[in-house]
């Protein structure tokens, strides 16, 4: 899988399940300038109409080991530059050790790897439906019934 094939993944995932909640998904937006002044594309946007909350979304996939590791903390630090929430969503088997472990303690990080007909709430993309819960306030989303507190 390509990196824009993975970022095209994120972007039908995020338009099939939260679509219907109001949320609009753009590609390769420019928005401001880079941590080093270079004009900023955003992977995937995704902004809300009714209250014009947003986030950004970098995407990384790696399947084999090689040079994207070394774009991580440069990416990682970029995303807290930007006006707005944003997250790198990564997936793929081909990260060393020590930037997986980066990715992993990160806040600003969620690993995410739907099929094409996933819906909410597998594993496989869990950190990122909790991503856009926090940010759209979408709780009912990730939080189940069946956990709800009922006085007896």
């Amino acid at each position: 899988m390509t990196g824009n094939q993975y970022r095209d993944l994120i972007a039908a995932y995020v338009h099939r399940c939260y679509g219907p909640f109001g949320l609009i998904v753009y590609t390769e937006i420019s928005l401001g300038k880079t941590i080093i002044g270079k004009d900023r594309k955003i992977d995937v946007f995704i902004v809300r109409a009714s209250d014009q909350k947003a986030v950004a979304l970098e995407c990384k996939y790696q399947e084999v080991q090689g040079s994207t590791d070394e774009k991580i903390p440069y990416a990682l630090e970029d995303l807290q530059a930007l006006w707005i929430p944003g997250c790198l969503v990564y997936a793929g088997e081909g990260w060393s050790r020590g930037i997986l472990h980066t990715l992993e303690a990160s806040r600003l990080a969620a690993r995410c790897m739907p099929d094409s007909t996933a819906m909410m709430h597998s594993p496989e993309t869990r950190e990122l439906d909790h991503v856009l819960a926090a940010t759209f306030g979408l709780w009912e989303l990730v939080l189940p019934n069946s956990r709800r507190y009922v006085p007896i």
